[in-house]
């Protein structure tokens, strides 16, 4: 009987379908960020014994979450009189390595980025032709040369990228800038991921992006808007169309 008990005893605590709960350091953390983003960047979120005391955990606890947030740009501890955890905000810099990282450890997710930023670039392209700055539009014209004269697949993901990024002076669109920052930058140091390797051809793309252009110069965001799309489902039925291996 006193077996029987212990074995059912045992079968109970090693049960696999209680659900998981989330540590203390995962809890203190959330909170933290929580506290962080209740105050103004560079501004004192507390010190280590006020904090522990105030949320009711030890020093190491505390101490194990702000490594974390401190990773994530989140976080500084300074020393002195006034000493203690500061929040902080993440650089653009450190989100697009974060980013990157991220995705070249998840491939996947690589493209679904390039879905996400062709889609928002038919947006990037009507917004521009909303810019009135002379210098950018004149660098816009400028820039029809370098299209022109792409001479082969292999380099127009270089200059894509430096097309977008002259867009992106021309509109202010940080999150989309991140996301598409990372995932050309990607394509353009790792051969496997070529943005429009497959996608769509050296000519379609050469006439597709003259075309954006020279909607945008007009200041017609609608016909931007359209010559983007139009690109953009080309490369959709490219694909679609593509043998599978």
């Amino acid at each position: 009987m006193a077996d029987a008990t212990r074995k059912k005893r045992i079968s109970t605590s090693g049960s696999s379908t209680r659900p998981d709960r989330p540590s203390l350091v995962d809890s203190v953390i959330e909170r933290l960020r929580l506290m962080i983003f209740d105050h103004a960047p560079e501004q004192r979120i507390g010190s280590l014994s006020g904090l522990a005391s105030q949320l009711g955990v030890g020093i190491v606890t505390i101490q194990q979450a702000a490594r974390v947030l401190e990773n994530e740009g989140l976080l500084a501890a300074r020393r002195g009189p006034n000493g203690g955890y500061y929040g902080k905000r993440p650089t653009a810099e450190v989100l697009e390595r974060t980013l990157a990282a991220y995705m070249r450890g998840e491939p996947s997710t690589w493209k679904e980025a390039l879905d996400m930023t062709s889609l928002l670039f038919t947006e990037l392209a009507a917004a521009a032709a909303d810019c009135r700055d002379a210098l950018l539009l004149d660098a816009l014209t400028r820039f029809l040369d370098p299209v022109e004269q792409c001479p082969d697949e292999e380099s127009m993901a270089a200059i894509e990228q430096q097309f977008q990024n002259l867009l992106f002076k021309m509109v202010n669109r940080p999150l989309f800038e991140l996301l598409t920052r990372v995932t050309l930058n990607i394509s353009v140091n790792q051969s496997e991921h070529s943005v429009y390797r497959g996608l769509i051809g050296l000519e379609l793309w050469k006439s597709g992006r003259q075309r954006i252009i020279h909607a945008i110069l007009e200041g017609d965001g609608e016909l931007a808007r359209f010559e983007a799309d139009r690109n953009n489902r080309r490369a959709i039925i490219r694909q679609i169309s593509a043998p599978t291996e």
